[in-house]
Parts: C-alpha cells; sequence; structure tokens
C-alpha cells in the first residue's frame, strides 16, 4: 500500500452469508438466510526471546506464525438444509403420497409413530381389516402419528386380549404431503466457500464483500429443540489453505471494499 486513500471508514455490517461447495466446477452459491453472527479469529503462535545483554530485560527477538484462522456464525432459519448443514447430515425430499395398511402395535395411551409425519384421511381397522375405528373417539390424530386414546373400542379391544400388554395389531391407512427429511451425522467431511455479500451501514450501506476461499465447518455443538425463545445454532469452521491460488493472492480469504 503506498497511499492511503480513504481515511473515514466505520464498519457496521450487515448482508447476506451464501455457501457453495468448494472444488465443484459450476458449484451455485445459495444464499443462507437470516445469519446473525459472522466473524473470524486469527490465532498466533508467538514464541520471544529475553534481552540478557542489559538490566531490565525486554524483547530480544520475536517470531509469530500463524496456527489457525477460524470462522463462527449464528443461523436462524432453520430450514432443512441449514440443520443438515448444522449436524453433518444429508436431506432427502420426500413426496406426497398414500400409504396403505400400515402396520403398528396399539398400547392404550400410547403413540403410533407412522413412517410420514402430518397424516391425514386416516382409517385405522383391526389387523386382519374388519373392524373400522373412530378418530376422536378411539384415537387422535397428530402430527407424529396416531395416539392410541384409553377409552374407546380399540382401549376395550385391548383389554380383552388374553395378553394385552403385547398390544393390539392395527393397519393404518392415511396420505401425507411433501416434507424434508434430515438424516444427521451421515456426511463425510465437505469443504465450502463461503461469501459475505455485505454492506456497510456506518458507511452508506457501502459494499463489503468477503470470500472465505476454504472452510471446514464443524457441527453446531447445540441443537435446541424446546425453549422460550426462537431457535438459532452456532457454528465454527476453519479456514483451510487454498493451494489453487497464485502469487499475490491469499490462500484464506479476501476483503473487497467500495
Amino acid at each position: 500500500m503506498t497511499q492511503r486513500v480513504e481515511v473515514y471508514k466505520p464498519y457496521l455490517g450487515s448482508g447476506q452469508v451464501y455457501l457453495k461447495q468448494f472444488g465443484v466446477t459450476g458449484a451455485p452459491s445459495y444464499p443462507i438466510g437470516n445469519v446473525s453472527e459472522l466473524k473470524l479469529t486469527i490465532d498466533e503462535d508467538v514464541q520471544e526471546q529475553k534481552d540478557y545483554t542489559q538490566p531490565g530485560g525486554g524483547t530480544h527477538a520475536e517470531v509469530r506464525r500463524i496456527n489457525s484462522v477460524t470462522t463462527a456464525m449464528t443461523l436462524h432459519d432453520l430450514n432443512a438444509d441449514n440443520l443438515a448443514l448444522a449436524t453433518k447430515g444429508t436431506t432427502t425430499a420426500v413426496n406426497s403420497g398414500t400409504v396403505t395398511d400400515e402396520p403398528h402395535t396399539a398400547h392404550k395411551g400410547a403413540l403410533l409413530r407412522l413412517a410420514h409425519p402430518g397424516a391425514a384421511s386416516v382409517v385405522v381397522t383391526s389387523d386382519p381389516s374388519d373392524t373400522t375405528y373412530t378418530e376422536g373417539a378411539d384415537y387422535e390424530v397428530r402430527g407424529e402419528g396416531v395416539f392410541i386414546l384409553s377409552t374407546g373400542a380399540i382401549a376395550t379391544a385391548i383389554e380383552e386380549l388374553s395378553t394385552p400388554d403385547d398390544g393390539l395389531p392395527l393397519l393404518v391407512t392415511y396420505s401425507h404431503g411433501a416434507y424434508n427429511q434430515v438424516q444427521a451425522l451421515t456426511n463425510s467431511t465437505s469443504y465450502w466457500e463461503i461469501t459475505f455479500g455485505g454492506m456497510n451501514e456506518a458507511d452508506g450501506d457501502k459494499p463489503c464483500v468477503v470470500d472465505l476461499w476454504k472452510v471446514n465447518l464443524g457441527a453446531t455443538k447445540e441443537l435446541g429443540l424446546i425453549g422460550d425463545s426462537l431457535s438459532s445454532v452456532a457454528m465454527e469452521g476453519k479456514l483451510l489453505s487454498d493451494g489453487s491460488k497464485g502469487a499475490g493472492v491469499s490462500k484464506f480469504y479476501q476483503v473487497q471494499q467500495v
């Protein structure tokens, strides 16, 4: 830098964070939604040699080496893709459909966990299907499945079994809408390129674009499922050296300010 062209540059950042798979030609950069925190931390290894040549000491020599560069971000849009990202998982889009005679074993006051969430047009029958039970009187449809009421014809049929603890075989027919499914902790290590399309609110919303070339994101340490406030997930990752960058270009990240 031979000349300081601008001195005034206070900073208050906001903007969109984008993610793309590192090293995949033509991979798109997708926005990941509302991110309340995005920061970089540089850790240095500092080696010092004391000055023993005169009273009072001091530092005779110092060597500084970069140990690591890490990033941390907090995500507030907990969609399936972000949940998979935060839990090292994989996503599957499941189409809407109809299930006929899904087999279950019923117990009084217990849940039949259906294979698909959000069941509609539910029909519960005995197995074999010579008896049809009544929703509201014998069972209750919930987002997660069918709950067997402690009163009603199903409860009575269970009580009449010679071994009621074994439960009553039932068949459930229902329809369900499309949904996304996340399988956590099934994904091997993937590297990501992160772009921050920043705006400097303290300087007329001028663009401040940051590219993190190669990031190894770790799994979130905490995923809140019940609480008194809106949930978020915090993630950390380490910036790795991108060997494809040539001379004069950082192998870790760049900042472009307007």
